[in-house]
């Protein structure tokens, strides 16, 4: 009886290392299968970018993949580790409408292309600016301002600078009704915000990717401008042997759409690019993207409070930075360092995000 007890006791405590030691070596399996996965997909970014500023400098900007960028990685010859798959998308920030730069009459012109009320949209127009800018005067009745922020159940102020994300709308009244339902959650109008506009700073939005609302925000593009644009950029209806195109100018632009367009609010170049690229290994899968501007391209919302349009700065205020610190570029140059150089890339890094997905092949049996 006591060596069928010892056998026990001795069977359990050998399950429980089982457990344990598969547990460990199913973490650090994932981990280095993480650090292998992360170092490919920065090694395709890296040659991405290395195409992207050889386009850049022969073709004097970026406007559109239709350039011949569409394919980097080919273009470059890079071959990813044995067993790997790397893909790479791209998508044009810079297409959306700027919202630190918008003004009243493009909101209220964005929001009544969605069907909101006249009265709406300019309370809600009069909300966002109200919400960005320390010097908006409330153009409608029923707008919100500070002081209704101030007498809520949480008294808050307004922060006088534009969105950083779009989770603030859901603290800017009016915003709140037409923006979520009655659960809170974001809505269909807010996805559509979303699509539409950029939270980056940029003069002038790009043709070469810019969506319906924004064209017809600015412009006042019809149904039918809008189908002709398509399949030029796109490459179809009477564009479809030429393939997918791009402008490059907004003269081009406006021959393309036809009728009486004013495109003078748009540019045809790229300001702001993200860039996804995705490595996938077996099941494991994992997705870097960031985001990046050209020379002279969009910046981050700063700190200090948003101006209106063409505002002249407070006397005594400091000057604006030139641009934002570079992608690798690392800290000054301490006393005495020896007067180390800095990484300065080409591109402005405005956003990186990271993301893995694990396989499951490495999930150790049940122990019995």
């Amino acid at each position: 009886m006591i060596v069928l007890v010892a056998l026990m006791f001795a069977a359990v405590a050998l399950v429980s290392f089982i457990e344990k030691a598969s547990n460990d070596l199913l973490m650090e399996t994932r981990e280095a299968d993480a650090a292998r996965l992360r170092q490919e997909a920065q090694s395709a970014m890296e040659t991405v970018l290395a195409v992207l500023e050889d386009f850049r400098i022969v073709n004097n900007g970026l406007r559109s993949p239709a350039e011949g960028w569409s394919d980097p990685l080919k273009f470059a010859d890079y071959e990813p580790a044995e067993g790997s798959v790397v893909e790479v998308s791209f998508e044009d920030e810079s297409g959306k409408l700027s919202l630190p730069t918008l003004d009243g009459p493009t909101l209220i012109a964005l929001f009544k292309g969605w069907e909101i009320r006249d009265s709406d949209a300019e309370r809600l127009a009069d909300a966002l600016l109200g919400w960005m800018r320390p010097d908006h005067v409330p153009a409608t009745a029923g707008a919100p301002t500070a002081d209704d922020y101030d007498r809520g159940e949480t008294p808050y102020k307004p922060p006088a600078r534009s969105l950083r994300s779009f989770s603030e709308l859901a603290a800017i009244k009016v915003a709140d009704e037409i923006f979520y339902d009655e659960r809170g959650r974001p809505n269909a109008l807010w996805q559509r915000f979303r699509n539409a506009v950029s939270l980056y700073q940029y003069t002038t939005p790009n043709l070469n990717a810019a969506p319906a609302d924004a064209l017809a925000a600015l412009s006042q593009f019809d149904s039918g401008q809008q189908q002709r644009f398509d399949e030029f950029l796109r490459g179809k209806g009477p564009h479809a042997r030429k393939g997918p195109g791009f402008f490059k100018s907004p003269e081009d632009a406006a021959a393309i759409a036809g009728g009486q367009v004013a495109l003078t609010g748009f540019g045809v170049e790229i300001r702001a690019l993200r860039i996804k690229v995705a490595v996938k290994k077996g099941a494991s899968r994992y997705e870097l993207a960031v985001v990046v501007a050209p020379p002279g391209g969009a910046q981050i919302v700063r700190s200090g409070p948003t101006k209106s349009p063409g505002a002249k700065p407070e006397p005594g205020a400091p000057p604006a930075p030139s641009k934002t610190p570079s992608a690798g570029a690392g800290p000054p140059a301490a006393e005495g360092d020896g007067g180390a150089k800095k990484l300065n890339y080409s591109f402005t890094l405005l956003e990186i995000t990271e993301n893995v997905v694990l396989s499951s092949q490495h999930t150790p049996e049940p122990a019995l």
